[in-house]
């Protein structure tokens, strides 16, 4: 399937909201394929990738910490999006359904690096880091809402340093702002498993910082 370029875009409607912009383009796309209007549904992938593409790009990189593989992870999560929209269910915010997706796209990608780098440890790229800011400059403020900008690399290595599912949790809730109900339909945890890992996630970060969030 030919994937249309990314464009520089972002999801302006948090998960949990009245239909927004995604779910509308994401309920024309799966009429338009349930139609077998092959070019239209393209062409409205392309739409909704425009759409969609800073925020997922965004949870995909604070996760993996890596340009590329975050951008991998999303072109991959858009196309099972696109192979799978006959499951989408409209009542619900396209934004939530796309980022499980995402979630799931980047734990295997990182699951696959594990498997081919033993040990090394991801430093950041700053040339890469600019882009993916770029490319969501207008969600930049929850970062820095979590600690002043001069801490914001410790925090980021006490991050790094977290088990797998509470630095997805610790991502998706001070990151994202995801509520923990909205984390538990992300990742099909249950809300109080995301909030057994939150708890434990925000500990070690407090412990490896010295302070308190």
């Amino acid at each position: 399937m030919p994937q249309p370029p990314l464009a520089a875009a972002h999801l302006s409607a948090k998960p949990g909201a009245p239909p927004d912009a995604a779910t509308a383009a994401a309920v024309s796309l799966k009429t338009l394929v349930a139609a077998g209007r092959g070019p239209e549904a393209h062409e409205a992938l392309g739409h909704l990738m425009a759409i969609c593409q800073g925020r997922a790009l965004r949870l995909a990189y604070h996760y993996l910490r890596d340009a590329a593989d975050a951008d991998e992870a999303v072109q991959d999560a858009f196309v099972k999006a696109f192979h799978h929209i006959d499951q989408y269910d409209p009542a619900r915010p396209f934004g939530q359904w796309f980022l499980r997706i995402v979630v799931n796209a980047a734990l295997d990608r990182a699951r696959a690096r594990r498997r081919h780098v033993d040990g090394r440890a991801w430093a950041r790229d700053d040339a890469e880091s600019q882009a993916i800011e770029a490319v969501a400059s207008d969600e930049a403020d929850a970062e820095r809402q979590l600690l002043a900008a001069e801490r914001w690399a410790a925090v980021r290595c006490a991050v790094d340093a977290l088990p797998d599912r509470q630095r997805l949790v610790f991502t998706l809730s001070q990151i994202d702002g995801q509520s923990p109900a909205d984390i538990a339909h992300t990742t099909g945890m249950s809300a109080a498993t995301v909030r057994v890992h939150l708890f434990r996630a925000l500990r070690r970060v407090r412990v490896a910082l010295g302070a308190t969030l």
